[in-house]
């Protein structure tokens, strides 16, 4: 395993960066048009990103692996089964690798806009995993970059790939469930109670490099917790589980119904129940005005019930299970014989008629099975044993696939991938606009979609926004008017 500098200047890095993002516009990927990958982060979804591309993509070489706990470099680097990669716990080193035409960002919430931006600069193209940002203005800083440096990036949001979204946009399209009212998506979450405990504050451990882990982000004494995967509780590093599971669900809303952004969001929750040291919520409920509808979402942490619905696109005259996609239709009569009846009405009041109610659509069964594996939506992956297609690849690994087989064929054709990174930018902005809103006491936010700016509340406006710990900040600047 290679062993890299523990500190490389910030001139030299970005000097090695100028060279090399220069020597990209004329570089070819090679014989047989192979692309070679590294990978930076080997955590749950990073191993999950191995796993795929060495059973499934054979134009694809696995060349290196990053991480800042060393065990998980060599144990990265086995898992691979790739004799010549390269490992690494600096990834400006990996980097500079010239064998890596690509590079798979599967680390810590907090490091994914900047990983993107600065493997941009370097002439790589990205598969970035969700949640895409901390903050809303990362997202525009990643856009940025990609279309500075012209790079193909492909966000993880791999479920949009299920065909059933397709068919459930035809039907949204096609007007027949009537004027949308109101979308209510599934509750992310699981039932962890009562959590996972406190962890003290401590050194961290010597073969784990804790400042590179916290990157841009504020500095803190270390906890076992502000680590290794439980990273997802603490505002500096995540959203939480809205802006983790809740992506899904908000992707393929995009996706299907084709909206840009709200223009109002509150918030309202806490965490009320689990006893540890987390501090996003384990309770929270999200209401946004789209310009015609309205949207729901919401968090539960401490209670696993879910319901048997899931995502529900509602309109007036049907609605549509979103992933099952069984249309339900509404019924149809003369309003009048809708209000209650009890002993009668008063002389004056309204007339009952004999009108029958029908049904506005023709009802559809759907398939009767959500993205994921047949389970409800909130859930994030699959169990043993989930529905799998023919040939025994789960349902879930079918989309992981597609995402990257997207991807890679991107790379070659310099496309615009499917799940691209400005659907990305805006599922991140409406999840983290509802945790603004949440941090705020409940505060409505009104946003402007298509400036995408907070309106007329100047404390709102600032948390849009953060300026990354140095030498992280001078970086940032130096490659991208942030």
């Amino acid at each position: 395993m290679e062993e890299e500098l523990k500190q490389t200047s910030r001139r030299g890095f970005l000097g090695g960066v100028t060279a090399l993002t220069a020597a990209s516009y004329n570089r070819v990927l090679g014989a047989n048009d192979r692309v070679g990958v590294g990978f930076v982060g080997f955590g749950l979804i990073g191993k999950q990103h191995v796993y795929n591309f060495k059973t499934s993509f054979k134009d694809v070489d696995r060349v290196a692996m990053c991480d800042v706990y060393k065990p998980r470099v060599a144990e990265g680097l086995a898992y691979m089964e790739s004799p010549n990669a390269k490992g690494y716990t600096d990834f400006r080193k990996m980097y500079e690798d010239k064998n890596v035409d690509a590079v798979v960002v599967a680390t810590p919430d907090h490091w994914h806009a900047l990983l993107t931006i600065m493997a941009c600069a370097a002439g790589k193209d990205v598969y970035v995993e969700k949640p895409l940002t901390v903050f809303i203005d990362e997202g525009k800083w990643m856009l940025q970059a990609m279309n500075k440096y012209k790079r193909v990036v492909v966000v993880g949001t791999q479920r949009n790939h299920n065909p059933g979204y397709q068919t459930a946009k035809k039907i949204v399209d096609s007007g027949v469930l009537g004027k949308i009212q109101m979308v209510k998506l599934g509750a992310g979450g699981r039932n962890v109670y009562p959590g996972f405990g406190k962890t003290p504050v401590t050194d961290p451990p010597a073969d784990f490099d804790y400042d590179m882990w916290l990157g841009p982000a504020a500095k803190r004494p270390y906890q076992g917790h502000r680590g290794l995967y439980h990273f997802r509780w603490f505002w500096d590093y995540s959203g939480g589980q809205l802006t983790n599971l809740g992506a899904h669900n908000v992707a393929a809303f995009l996706l299907v119904m084709g909206a840009k952004g709200p223009t109002k969001v509150v918030s309202f929750g806490g965490r009320f129940t689990l006893d540890d040291d987390g501090e996003t919520p384990d309770l929270q409920e999200c209401l946004y005005t789209f310009p015609n509808y309205m949207l729901t979402m919401g968090v539960r942490e401490a209670n696993g019930y879910r319901e048997s619905s899931g995502s529900v696109v509602m309109g007036n005259k049907g609605d549509l299970l979103l992933g099952s996609n069984q249309v339900v239709s509404e019924m149809h009569s003369d309003p009048v014989n809708m209000i209650p009846r009890f002993v009668g009405h008063p002389v004056g009041g309204p007339v009952y008629n004999g009108t029958q109610s029908v049904p506005w659509i023709e009802a559809q069964a759907g398939t009767g099975r959500a993205p994921g594996g047949g389970r409800g939506p909130a859930e994030s992956a699959p169990a043993p044993g989930a529905a799998r297609a023919a040939g025994g690849e789960s349902l879930e690994n079918q989309m992981f696939n597609a995402n990257k087989r997207d991807w890679i064929d991107c790379i070659k054709s310099r496309n615009k991938p499917f799940c691209d990174l400005e659907m990305g930018h805006r599922t991140a902005v409406i999840c983290t606009l509802g945790n603004m809103s949440l941090r705020l006491g409940g505060r409505v936010i009104h946003w402007d979609p298509e400036k995408e700016v907070v309106v007329g509340d100047k404390e709102a406006a600032a948390m849009c926004t953060k300026q990354y710990r140095a030498p992280w900040d001078g970086v940032l600047k130096s490659i991208l008017k942030a």
